[in-house]
């Protein structure tokens, strides 16, 4: 049985407590968060004071980036802490003698459920002993596991805000748009769903097609003539001239 601690309760936490409260073979003994009003979260004590942690074989921080440094310090340097950031080299935690990264490659929010096991976990850490358990415990969350360090962690975050952030915020500025016109946006989900399967079972580049792809320029002349936001207007703009490069280059 391995005992972990959880240090930090927000979106990330929340989901990762559930999970490694429910795996065989792992022992969540503790939940750390300042900001915690309640005592216990499913039957798991949540604390407010790093004084009073429990002895674990694992303490895992899932906080924000800028809190990773502060919080190493504040910890004893002969635990096995590791973080949960997509960004932030493992050298951050250099205090700690035992040190690694657990990085769940997904989007979380509070109050949606995802399927954990699905979920790539990018491991890292600073000697094979460790390493070994990062991937026990790992093994028992998902079934998509792999090492990757620090340069690659960094590399692969860039990939993930590219299809993940800036790809919802383009649905974010097209439900605005549609709204405002009356037009549900609803009616795009089919859409959306399709070019998420074709991006991973053709391939993206294989799966491109659109006005821009085309250079079909009065089409585009056509879509820009309804934008009202001048932001807007840029982006699409941009996004239009990347595609017909990206194609050309083909």
């Amino acid at each position: 049985m391995i005992k972990i601690c959880l240090l930090g309760f927000g979106n990330l936490g929340q989901h990762v407590a559930a999970h490694l409260n429910a795996a065989e073979g792992l022992d969540l003994v503790q939940i750390y968060s300042p900001s915690q009003r309640e005592t216990s979260f499913d039957g798991v004590p949540l604390i407010n004071d790093l004084k009073q942690l429990k002895v674990a074989d694992l303490y895992i921080a899932a906080i924000s980036d800028d809190a990773i440094a502060n919080l190493s310090q504040n910890l004893p340097d002969d635990i096995f802490l590791v973080h949960t950031s997509g960004t932030v080299g493992m050298d951050v935690l250099s205090k700690q003698s035992k040190r690694g990264v657990f990085y769940p490659l997904q989007s979380f929010s509070k109050n949606h459920k995802v399927g954990f096991d699905q979920i790539p976990i990018c491991l890292e850490s600073n000697d094979a002993e460790t390493m070994l358990v990062l991937e026990k415990v790992a093994h028992k969350l998902s079934k998509k596991v792999v090492q990757i360090d620090s340069a690659q962690r960094l590399e692969l975050h860039f990939g993930a805000v590219l299809v993940n952030n800036f790809t919802n915020h383009l649905y974010a500025l097209s439900q605005k748009h549609l709204k405002n016109k009356g037009i549900a946006f609803d009616l795009l989900h089919p859409l959306i769903e399709e070019t998420t399967r074709k991006a991973m079972s053709i391939g993206a580049d294989a799966a491109q097609t659109g006005p821009a792809k085309r250079g079909d320029f009065k089409t585009i002349e056509r879509h820009m003539s309804l934008i009202e936001d001048q932001k807007l207007k840029e982006i699409y703009n941009l996004l239009s001239d990347s595609i017909r490069e990206h194609s050309k280059s083909k």
